[in-house]
């Protein structure tokens, strides 16, 4: 009977450490390690294999005045001690962006090639925005989208956004964004045929139940954009949300912020709970804005934190926001 028992015993200490060393395991993986290439099926992002995932990260601000983040260096940090899955790179049109200035792109390529060699995933961000209509630079984002997918499209780690917030009375889903996300997609899609390709929606990407009456089709793997910040947006937005769901609409929260819309006051920590909760509720991935030191509310940094981009910030280098942040992004979720 003694004998029984100790071999119970050992069965059962084996059984444990067989759990802690596959536990073990998993966590030293990098997401793209852990995940590998992702599809979508109904509402949900699934990994490789099959499982439904929740992707979740930090947006950079405008990379013409905080390009010096998107590095190698930072996007470690926000790894290893942020547990981030997923970084996007805004890509600016306008406002001294990329219309203006062509060098810029070389700092989503620094992102894209950071992200590749970290495994992280990487959201490249065409950031329409002071333009509203996607249609304003159409040419530009073919022959911009055409040279990314040819030259990246084979990883498995990158996401397209092609039209961050179209705004507008008279930028409509069907007559205009629509269109242009056809284009776009089409030539994407020339080059990489599988990859996680995100269209924006009206109203500075909140009228996702707009989309869902009119949906893209003819490809897979699109998914849809909600953008809230918590002070300014609340249950009538996730109401829009629900109802693009029930529709059968798969939505990924490229931007969101802990604040009012305007990007000051906050953060509104209960209202922010609000929306996280919802958000994994319903499995949709989130990344928060942004990684700024300009002393706004939304940002991460406090004013003139790491102005080199050196990432490895200390506890009083954060925002009230970037605290909130990284203590939810260290808990699995």
């Amino acid at each position: 009977m003694g004998m029984l028992r100790w071999l119970r015993w050992g069965v059962a200490c084996v059984a444990c450490i067989a759990f802690l060393v596959g536990c073990a395991s998993t966590e030293s993986k990098t997401p793209v390690e852990r995940h590998g290439a992702l599809r979508v099926e109904g509402t949900f992002l699934l990994n490789e294999q099959g499982k439904k995932i929740q992707l979740r990260g930090i947006s950079s601000h405008g990379l013409q005045w905080y390009g010096r983040y998107a590095n190698k260096a930072v996007l470690q940090w926000l790894r290893d001690d942020w547990h981030i899955d997923v970084w996007r790179a805004a890509l600016y049109l306008t406002e001294g962006g990329y219309i203006q200035n062509r060098a810029l792109k070389q700092r989503v390529i620094d992102s894209i090639e950071a992200a590749r060699d970290l495994g992280l995933y990487v959201v490249v961000d065409w950031h329409v925005l002071r333009e509203g209509t996607p249609q304003a630079y159409k040419k530009d984002a073919l022959e911009f989208f055409t040279e990314i997918a040819a030259t990246y499209g084979h990883l498995p780690n990158l996401i397209y956004e092609i039209c961050n917030e179209p705004n507008g009375k008279d930028v409509t889903w069907s007559g205009v964004i629509k269109p242009y996300a056809e284009e776009v997609i089409a030539r994407i899609r020339q080059y990489d045929p599988d990859n996680l390709i995100i269209v924006g929606t009206p109203t500075w990407s909140q009228d996702v139940d707009v989309a869902a009456e009119d949906p893209i089709t003819g490809w897979s793997n699109i998914m849809y954009t909600l953008h809230f910040y918590a002070g300014s947006h609340g249950k009538e937005l996730r109401d829009k949300a629900e109802r693009a769901l029930a529709k059968g609409l798969p939505i990924f929260v490229t931007e969101w912020g802990t604040t009012l819309a305007s990007g000051h006051e906050g953060p509104f920590i209960k209202e922010s709970e609000e929306w996280l909760s919802f958000l994994k509720r319903h499995s949709i991935s989130w990344i928060n804005w942004s990684l700024n030191n300009k002393g706004e509310d939304s940002g991460l940094l406090v004013y003139n934190a790491d102005r080199e981009g050196k990432g490895t910030w200390k506890e009083e280098d954060l925002s009230p926001s970037g605290k909130f942040i990284r203590k939810i992004l260290r808990k699995r979720p």
